[in-house]
């Protein structure tokens, strides 16, 4: 009888369950898309599954109570190896309850792959661990790319003789505005791995698989602020690939459309000057000393080994307040300031440029720890920054390898904390703050910068650098 108690109460409890437990938890999120017909074809598969699952719940509840022992009363049951009426029952009943779900599916998948002409088109490209996208300029429509063109200054892949491309709007952000009440169509592109584009509220999610383009279209139908998650388990670090998708109305669109870059503005940015940087440089020498040495009485980290692409991305992250302005970071409250003596984007990138080219020196050291056991730690933070702290522009992880441990201990427990990373527009920083957050006790913070001090160092020479600076005079 306990049996049957328990299958009855897994009943009542599933049925109390869906009823009235919170919507957070249970209910789909609100819909912000045309998609109700997806939302219907769900419904019914739910309500196919529950009466099942209601049904075979309650037989074996029945079947329990009925053939339960009685002692000498009970009553064996019968095996029948054949019963062609209960088969005929339960095909022609299972052939109903699939045809339900597969119908209305395959009704609204012809849909789903059919786009409207009228579809507004845009990009999206996947990489671990973050979203880009491109929009059509002016002339609506997007230019050729191909994964031959990839580089640092064109990480879409655009090609660059191509004159539909060059008016395209690139939005590396993380953050990309739709129109409301418009069909749009997605064109989905990996860089490297697969990942699956999701937006809840649009009912629409597809894989991005690599060497081929697939697509997905709805119509958005409310205006507001979307989450973007990866739902395809693409690398260690695939819970932190989140982005934003904001509907915004016709007239707030276009002025947003506005702010941005088209291809060819970025590619008209001028080389850094290194002659111009190293006028610019004293601003930063007064803390971060004459050749980029750093100083740890004045909590100053070496510049040395750092690449510019990534000093270029923390000025600019301290010019706008997307670090420094937690009220517990003294230090990057001070550093704000410096940034904001960098009148322009110029300034910044000569400079940046500057201190990129400056020779190795040596680390003050003086973590101590396990290093066997920090090497195994070190598989989550190999998997962005490299696997010898060499850095990695393609997931925007600076180079490890060679830094201070004090200073990178510093940043790891303000990960941690929150007192950096959790600006909303620092993508990254939130990346980081749920890795850091791995690194649980003192000792796996010590284990692991004591395996990162035995990493190659990867010494850039004196003749190197003074190369690069001749090459920037000129």
């Amino acid at each position: 009888m306990l049996v049957a108690i328990v299958f009855m109460l897994l009943v009542v409890g599933s049925i109390a369950f869906h009823l009235w437990s919170p919507s957070v938890g249970w209910w789909f999120l609100p819909r912000a898309s045309h998609w109700d017909k997806i939302d219907l074809t769900l419904d019914i598969t739910f309500w196919v599954t529950g009466f099942v699952f209601v049904a075979v719940n309650l037989f074996m509840a029945y079947a329990v109570i009925k053939f339960r022992n009685r002692g000498k009363d009970s009553k064996p049951a019968k095996y029948e190896p054949e019963n062609p009426k209960l088969e005929l029952w339960l095909t022609v009943f299972t052939a109903i309850g699939v045809a339900a779900m597969l119908a209305p599916g395959l009704y609204v998948w012809n849909e789903f792959v059919h786009v409207p002409d009228e579809a507004w088109e845009m990009e999206v490209l996947g990489e671990q661990w973050r979203w880009t996208y491109r929009l059509p300029g002016e002339d609506n429509k997007l230019g050729t790319s191909d994964a031959s063109f990839i580089s640092i200054s064109n990480p879409l892949g655009i090609n660059p003789k191509d004159p539909f491309g060059q008016d395209d709007l690139i939005i590396d952000t993380g953050i990309v505005h739709i129109p409301i009440d418009k069909p749009i169509k997605l064109n989905l592109r990996s860089k490297d791995v697969m990942h699956d584009f999701a937006v809840a509220e649009f009912r629409v999610k597809m894989d991005l698989v690599p060497g081929l383009v697939s697509y997905l279209w709805f119509t958005p139908t409310k205006t507001g602020t979307y989450d973007v998650l990866c739902e395809e388990l693409c690398g260690l670090a695939h819970f932190t690939m989140r982005g934003k998708v904001v509907v915004d109305t016709l007239e707030d669109f276009n002025a947003w459309q506005l702010e941005q870059m088209t291809f060819a503005e970025t590619q008209a940015i001028p080389p850094a000057n290194l002659v111009a940087g190293e006028s610019l440089y004293p601003v930063c020498s007064g803390c971060h000393g004459q050749n980029g040495e750093g100083n740890v009485a004045l909590n100053s980290p070496k510049l040395t080994g750092m690449s510019s692409w990534y000093l270029e991305q923390q000025l600019h992250n301290f010019k706008k307040g997307i670090r420094g302005s937690h009220p517990d970071d003294i230090y990057g409250q001070q550093m704000v300031g410096i940034a904001n003596m960098l009148v322009d984007d110029a300034a910044i990138r000569d400079v940046s440029a500057y201190i990129a080219s400056f020779a190795y020196t040596p680390s003050d050291s003086i973590a101590i720890g396990n290093v066997k056991r920090g090497e195994k730690l070190w598989t989550t933070c190999g998997t962005c920054h490299g696997m010898e702290g060499q850095g990695n522009y393609a997931t925007h992880s600076p180079k490890l390898s060679g830094q201070e441990d004090w200073y990178v201990r510093r940043q790891l427990e303000h990960f941690k904390k929150g007192i950096r990373g959790a600006h909303a527009d620092d993508r990254f920083g939130h990346q980081m703050m749920s890795m850091a957050r791995m690194l649980r006790s003192d000792k796996d913070m010590n284990d692991i910068l004591a395996y990162m001090n035995k990493l190659p160092t990867q010494i850039q020479s004196g003749q190197l650098a003074l190369a690069q600076r001749e090459g920037g005079q000129k």
